[in-house]
């Protein structure tokens, strides 16, 4: 009996009533067989993959800043900041909200576990973090005249935690699962670079509040020693963030891959019970 394991590696053609389904199916067993070892590294691979992600990010949060601070544009500063998310991609390291998809399905399928996911999404939050306040330091240090745009911006976001405000933050982690989802579905370096330049301009362009990028803004305001800005008022921000980026990435996307998907997944879940 054929396994997921062998179709992934051996696909069938079939009739062009079923080759949809068969793309379909052999898409998602690609997103498991190369998400698999993500959540099976050792816990110092993960930190420092996540560590070098929050360094990367940074550059593009340089990057943003700079931008704003010369021209004023928010949008110009956008597409500034896709350097960032570029540099993800290509560099093959880990964002904490890149999480809320592929490991996901790989769990799904019980080729690994909710405990493991966990384990993921903690060291490579900590590592970005920790990657990404040593960078913003850099910054501060490096650039004053960074610190009044870094400042704005910072105050801007912690200014209030309401329903707006996670909303804001649902879309942000909607829209980073969406481009995990984009890049995954093509081979094409290229395609990959126009969708993270694409949904930098979505994520930064129109405002939405993503954990780990403003972060690292506010750390940058916070280095700079600037006015009400604090690490009191980042860390309450920071929760309520996490919970509407995980609620944006996990139901808005993932959620809906789950079902669309679920009879390959139970295919996975019966070849790993044998």
């Amino acid at each position: 009996m054929e396994t997921p394991q062998d179709a992934a590696e051996h696909p069938v053609d079939r009739e062009d009533d079923e080759a949809s389904t068969e793309d379909k199916d052999t898409a998602l067993d690609r997103v498991i067989l190369e998400g698999r070892p993500r959540l099976h590294r050792s816990t110092a691979d993960l930190l420092a993959t996540g560590t070098v992600a929050g360094v990367e990010v940074g550059f593009g949060v340089l990057a943003l800043l700079t931008v704003e601070h010369l021209t004023g544009s928010t949008l110009l500063g956008a597409l500034a900041f896709s350097v960032g998310l570029i540099a993800l991609r290509l560099g093959h390291s880990e964002l904490f909200t890149e999480g809320f998809h592929i490991p996901v399905m790989v769990v799904a399928a019980k080729e690994a576990t909710v405990a493991q996911l966990l384990r993921l999404w903690a060291g490579t939050l900590v590592g970005n973090l920790a990657g990404g306040w040593v960078l913003a330091w850099l910054v501060a240090t490096g650039l004053p005249d960074l610190h009044e745009t870094a400042g704005a911006s910072a105050r801007e976001f912690t200014a209030a935690l309401d329903g707006r405000a996670f909303v804001l933050a649902v879309l942000a982690g909607g829209a980073i699962t969406l481009l995990t989802r984009m890049q995954q579905g093509t081979e094409d370096d290229v395609a990959r670079i126009v969708a993270a330049v694409a949904i930098a301009f979505v994520i930064v362009g129109t405002g939405l509040l993503h954990s780990v990028l403003d972060t690292l803004i506010i750390f940058v305001a916070l280095h700079a020693q600037q006015p009400g800005i604090s690490y009191g008022t980042w860390l309450p921000w920071f929760g309520f963030v996490v919970a509407g980026n995980l609620v944006g990435g996990l139901v808005l996307t993932t959620m809906l891959r789950l079902i669309r998907s679920r009879e390959r997944i139970e295919q996975w879940r019966a070849a790993a019970d044998r």
